[in-house]
């Protein structure tokens, strides 16, 4: 395989445990990992080092607003924030915090976010991102969990740190506002004994203290990012300084091999959540080469306005973002009249053909993307040279699609918050690689792991099986639960509960999900027989199946109706039919599609959790249409061939 070597042989199955394929390693480690880059010890290094290369490079940015409108991006430099980052962390410790105390960040990406990030990472704190969309009552479960004593917080997100008194309050002291705190805010604060902070108030805390900042270790935890559970509470995964400066060298070491390196003149757009580990590593990166971090205004619709203000040069996406910006071009390019489609689907044609045939991409069509498609470019702000997209799959079309229309490298990665997310990534200039996640980057050892209970045997000759990674880019484990770190981690190998494909190049595509938990568009998890369970409370219900895909963004599910109370509504509601027929009737899919939505409300399930469309049959889930285990246990890969859910369902409007 052109672009992997291998390091071991695959084993067959022995001592109850399934065969694993042969261990590969990217073609670019060919001579052994890349040492961590000199000095670079910690996170604080990281940062620290650069301060220091490139004093005043522009670091952090954000658009000025005057009158109301947004203006330029107005920039500080790496000095400028080094200077905030150590009155902060002299305000920290301060309070009393110490090195490895627990330290909560809660907000939207913004200048505040990193500088607060940067005071963990030079005093030792463990840096605790807080964040909602892991369900109703998460950010006090992970305050409660992980002990945060000290929490950074957007100023709209304080009322929701205010529900969680006074069960927090045996962990928090002090909060610490990005902006105000109003007077009612304070009063709720101090009558649980706690003390809250206005930015600017915080940082004259530190101004004549002087703190050493203790020494750091690559073992050392530098960040617990909570990511979602099989069944309700979040997990905290535990990320060593050793497994972010081992990422910065295999991500150094992959871009040089394929002359796309980082420099200090690149330009990043932060709007992906820095409390979840994709962008949290890519921003390590852009500041590791002193390049600028330009924020977005926090509104999606506005994001093409910030784009064309910032011109980033690279631009990082999850598939939910990126369909839509194919949706938004599709529509222009409908809208412009006959000839431009003509011609706009002649040049597209030929630079995909042109592509195929393996041509370079700034070589497929030079005219074309110079006079047809560098409107797209301009679009994006001219300057775009690779968009990366993660965090769940890209449909091929669109990637297709992208890769003509952007006149830029458009590559798809993969990885786990337990993987400090780039384990994966597709190469520029491999068209052959659309619909992959690439080759694995040259910091890790991977291998497939046969799953015989699904069909899949890593020693066959289209080898498949779960996907299994080693390397010092891996967790230390979930915090406090060493059980759950023992399931997924064998011999030093993660199971990552995913299953994929190699492919004659050497590139993965991942072709399935192990455990009963998926993807979302989005990006988010859905723990499928949990909401199962909480379904099944529906009185008009007799059972449920759920199933999403990590190409939409919705859920559905095959619902076998309660008999008696299908009846009844219909009685009451004027519609006639026998069983069979109105289970074939658009009403009485809406009834149940409300029935669901009324307990999905009262249990406080997210909006995604909610179910978007279903099919109703009458008859019940059996053994004879091989739907069920002998125990009743729904077999699901049967169910979704038997179903095939997202041709069958009515999709609602995005």
């Amino acid at each position: 395989m052109k672009y992997l070597i291998e390091v071991e042989k695959g084993k067959e199955a022995r001592d109850g445990r399934p065969s694993v394929g042969p261990v590969y390693r990217s073609v670019f480690a060919k001579d052994g990992f890349p040492p961590p880059v000199p000095g670079l010890e910690s996170c604080w290094d990281v940062f620290r080092i650069t301060v220091e290369k490139y004093p005043d490079n522009h670091m952090l940015g954000r658009r000025e607003i005057v009158n109301g409108k947004a203006g330029k991006y107005v920039w500080q430099t790496y000095k400028q924030v080094y200077d905030k980052v150590i009155r902060i962390g002299n305000a920290i410790r301060s309070c009393g915090v110490e090195p490895r105390a627990k330290c909560g960040i809660y907000g939207a990406n913004c200048a505040e976010w990193i500088m607060s990030m940067e005071a963990c990472n030079a005093h030792g704190l463990y840096c605790v991102p807080l964040y909602d969309t892991l369900g109703a009552g998460a950010v006090e479960f992970i305050i409660c969990h992980a002990e945060v004593s000290i929490a950074f917080i957007e100023e709209k997100k304080i009322a929701e740190v205010l529900k969680t008194f006074p069960r927090t309050t045996e962990f928090l002291k002090t909060l610490v506002s990005f902006g105000k705190v109003t007077p009612e805010q304070r009063q709720e604060v101090e009558k649980f004994g706690l003390a809250i902070y206005a930015w600017d108030d915080f940082l004259k805390l530190g101004d004549n203290q002087q703190f050493e900042l203790p020494a750091k270790e690559k073992t050392d935890i530098c960040t617990i990012m909570y990511t979602s559970g099989t069944t309700g509470d979040p997990k905290g995964v535990m990320i060593s300084n050793e497994s972010i400066v081992t990422l910065i060298a295999g991500v150094k070491r992959l871009l040089e091999s394929v002359n796309e390196e980082l420099h200090q003149k690149d330009v990043y757009l932060s709007y992906l959540p820095l409390a979840h580990i994709f962008d949290r590593v890519i921003e390590e990166c852009f500041i590791h080469h002193g390049a600028s971090i330009g924020f977005w205004r926090g509104d999606v619709k506005l994001l093409i306005e910030d784009i064309g203000e910032l011109k980033p040069t690279i631009f990082c996406a999850v598939p939910r973002v990126l369909d839509r910006v194919y949706s938004g071009l599709n529509q222009k390019i409908s809208a412009g009249g006959f000839l431009k489609h003509t011609l706009f689907n002649f040049a597209y044609s030929y630079k995909l053909n042109s592509l195929r045939k393996g041509n370079k991409y700034g070589e497929a069509a030079p005219l074309f993307d110079r006079f047809v498609f560098n409107k797209v470019k301009q679009g994006l702000g001219g300057n775009v040279r690779l968009i990366l997209s993660g965090a769940a799959p890209l449909s091929n079309h669109v990637e297709a699609f992208l890769r003509v229309v952007t006149c830029a490298h458009v590559l798809q990665g993969y990885g786990l918050t337990e993987t400090c997310a780039g384990t994966f990534v597709s190469l520029p200039n491999a068209h052959s690689m659309l619909g992959t996640v690439g080759p694995p980057v040259p910091n890790v050892d991977v291998c497939l792991e046969s799953v015989p209970e699904m069909g899949y045997d890593a020693l066959s000759s289209t080898p498949r099986g779960e996907v299994c990674v080693k390397g010092k880019t891996l967790f230390s484990g979930y915090h406090k639960r060493e059980d759950l770190t023992k399931e997924v981690v064998v011999d030093g190998w993660f199971h990552t509960g995913d299953v994929g494909e190699w492919q004659p190049d050497g590139s993965l595509r991942i072709i399935d999900r192990k455990k009963n938990i998926f993807k979302l568009s989005q990006g988010e998890y859905v723990a499928v027989e949990n909401l199962e369970n909480i379904y099944d409370l529906v009185s008009a219900i007799d059972s449920i199946w759920i199933y999403g895909s990590s190409f939409e963004s919705f859920l559905v599910a095959v619902v076998n109706p309660n008999k008696e109370a299908l009846e009844k509504w219909a009685q009451e509601n004027g519609v006639s039919g026998d069983f069979n027929s109105l289970c074939e009737n658009p009403k009485a899919k809406e009834f149940i599609i409300g029935e669901l939505a009324k307990t999905g409300k009262e249990k406080k399930l997210k909006g995604f959790e909610f179910i978007k469309a279903v099919h109703l049959d009458p008859v019940p889930f059996d053994m004879e249409r091989d739907l069920l285990t002998p125990t009743y246990k729904k077999k699901r890969p049967q169910l979704l061939k038997y179903y095939k859910m997202y041709e069958s369902a009515n999709k609602p409007s995005a």
